[in-house]
């Protein structure tokens, strides 16, 4: 059987997964309902984070798919699954046209020489425009320095929700054959050098309670047996041999049994329990390695420690800094964009571990994962990793693209410039404005929430790490000051409606609160403590204008991302199954006046 190997790749929201799953169902490989999305949190946020593998059956061909993440923060997701395919269809929305992360996986497309598909996608969009959108990606392709051959790229027309494909705008069509037929013309035959010696690389981890750590490989010339002998030979040329104990192919979204890999497929192996990413499977030592997988290096660190909060041990399963340990281990056995410090005593002289991540939504979706595993934890506020080189200083910068209506482009401007943000393009259509700003990490983090602010909820936001640039000074961001309980108790209605004019509250009627949480945030930037169980003074007295409605305003409920973007440097964000709080590292006012003191 002929064996065709691509990834989807395309900006967040895209349509990437709808098309993938679309795929399968017309190839007869998944039944209704089904999603490449299978965590409860890609499900939640309708976003992919991990790349997933699957495979349709078309015309006797055995097309193997790799569905692949559009978030900036999951870029070493994509970089290292663009290895193991032979071409790519790059999705781009019919009215959007391309965006941050769609530059991103192109330019890595186009480095790997791979040649592009392009999709456009969501042409029955009441704003699309396909025409327009095409020439935006042909001059993508221009300005990323694609070959001749490249830039001779085909398109296709797609509404990925219909399941519908054309070749030209006019055409009728009913399904995506159309689609599949130009994949299997146009995508290079990949079953290739049967009889050479066999040679396959890693491109991606898995980890089954069982099997231990997994393989996924993609096999580039020769077959090999389950139960043979191998040798994995890492970039240093170090090699080591072991046994194949389990060997797994992609049928649709399920994993199925295999006596065989063969050249050009994707499958799983088990049986290499130190296995890493970038690593190449030979059956003879002479066989030589295939060049090894450069990862992204990660752009900020923060400090997991023992939850020590007076409401610790409540709800977690999992609470000591071993268990804590335990599972950072397993992570790093499968999220190679994460590094972790294992020095005990990080800060405060409190047990935890320095972690080092892409970006405020990789490591808070780590911190989802454990949290609803029964974890419970705390973490530090989120820095950017400064770098030296020759006596310099260096920090991450992020390209931002950003769409507002433009009555909002002001607002959004003058934040950003105050972040050190530098506008490098700027155009209006239709009443949408379109920036281009490079800004580094650091005025970025804790942004995202006041943009939605500034643009009533309907601006796009979105960004891709750039590289290592000279250190921009100081950046002053935060203009509100915390609100921080001074009691122990229940939060009571009247004492939130007496605060509730000073500032935004994370907290509602009923809240259990203790002494040094922070309840809320302070407009004027100055540092409050409040006392929100104090209720309303009964007497037997009645006066006028004493008895108002009391009308609390619902709270800025703090989720593990929200918290990460509000929480200052003195602060911790308590997480537990069941609650996100932000707390001070001192919890009374006394120990904070003497830490100030301490730190002058």
């Amino acid at each position: 059987m002929q064996i065709r190997n691509i990834a989807i790749i395309a900006h967040v929201d895209h349509g990437k997964t709808t098309l993938t799953d679309q795929l399968m169902k017309q190839c007869g490989m998944s039944e209704e309902g089904s999603t490449m999305d299978s965590n409860a949190i890609e499900l939640e946020r309708g976003i992919t984070i991990y790349s997933k593998n699957t495979s349709v059956n078309y015309k006797g061909t055995k097309i193997n798919i790799v569905d692949t993440p559009g978030h900036a923060d999951f870029g070493s997701e994509v970089e290292r699954v663009l290895r193991a395919i032979d071409s790519v269809l790059l999705l781009v929305d019919a009215q959007e046209g391309p965006m941050p992360q769609t530059r991103f996986v192109l330019k890595k497309s186009l480095e790997l020489g791979l040649k592009p598909i392009v999709v456009i996608n969501k042409i029955d969009k009441p704003a699309a425009n396909p025409d327009r959108v095409h020439e935006e990606v042909l001059e993508l392709f221009l300005e990323l320095g694609a070959n001749e051959e490249q830039i001779d790229f085909k398109t296709i027309y797609a509404i990925g929700r219909q399941g519908i494909a054309k070749l030209a705008l006019a055409d009728e069509s009913t399904d995506l054959t159309p689609l599949l037929d130009l994949v299997l013309r146009e995508v290079p035959e990949a079953s290739k050098n049967p009889e050479a010696p066999f040679q396959a690389q890693v491109f991606n981890l898995g980890y089954d309670n069982f099997l231990g750590r997994l393989a996924i490989v993609r096999a580039y010339q020769g077959s090999i047996k389950n139960g043979a002998n191998i040798i994995v030979k890492n970039a240093e040329g170090i090699s080591r041999t072991t046994r194949i104990t389990k060997m797994f192919t992609f049928e649709g979204i399920v994993r199925k049994e295999s006596d065989i890999l063969t050249t050009g497929d994707i499958a799983i192996i088990a049986g290499i329990p130190d296995v890493f990413i970038g690593e190449t499977i030979v059956d003879n030592e002479a066989t030589i390695s295939l060049p090894s997988i450069s990862i992204d290096e990660p752009t900020i660190s923060l400090n997991f420690l023992i939850n020590d909060s007076p409401f610790a041990g409540r709800e977690g399963k999992y609470v000591t800094s071993r268990q804590i340990r335990e599972r950072l281990e397993k992570e790093l056995e499968v999220n190679v964009g994460l590094k972790v410090d294992w020095d005990k005593s990080v800060e405060l002289d409190k047990e935890g571990f320095t972690v080092y991540g892409r970006g405020e939504l990789h490591i808070a979706v780590l911190l989802e994962n454990m949290r609803r595993e029964g974890y419970e934890l705390q973490v530090s506020q989120p820095h950017v990793i400064i770098k030296e080189e020759d006596g310099k200083k260096l920090e991450p910068y992020e390209e931002v693209t950003i769409d507002v209506r433009s009555e909002y482009s002001g607002a959004v401007i003058e934040k950003l410039t105050a972040r050190k943000g530098m506008i490098t393009s700027m155009n209006e259509k239709e009443g949408i404005t379109r920036m281009l700003i490079e800004i580094p990490t650091r005025g970025l983090l804790g942004y995202r929430s006041q943009f939605v602010v500034d643009t009533k909820g309907e601006g796009i936001l979105a960004s891709r790490f750039v590289g290592f640039n000279s250190y921009a000074g100081e950046i002053k961001k935060r203009d509100v000051g915390s609100m921080t309980s001074m009691m122990t108790g229940k939060a009571v209605a009247f004492a939130l409606w007496n605060l509730q004019d000073r500032g935004t509250l994370y907290v509602e009627h009923g809240t259990e609160v203790y002494e040094g949480m922070v309840i809320g945030n302070v407009i004027k930037g100055d540092e409050m403590a409040v006392n929100p169980i104090k209720g309303k003074q009964l007497t037997n007295m009645r006066a006028s204008g004493t008895d108002e409605a009391v009308n609390v305003k619902p709270p800025y409920t703090l989720s593990i991302e929200r918290g990460l973007e509000v929480m200052s440097d003195d602060e911790y964000l308590e997480i537990t199954p069941k609650s996100v709080r932000l707390r001070k590292k001192y919890l009374t006012e006394q120990e904070r006046s003497k830490s100030k003191g301490s730190n002058k």
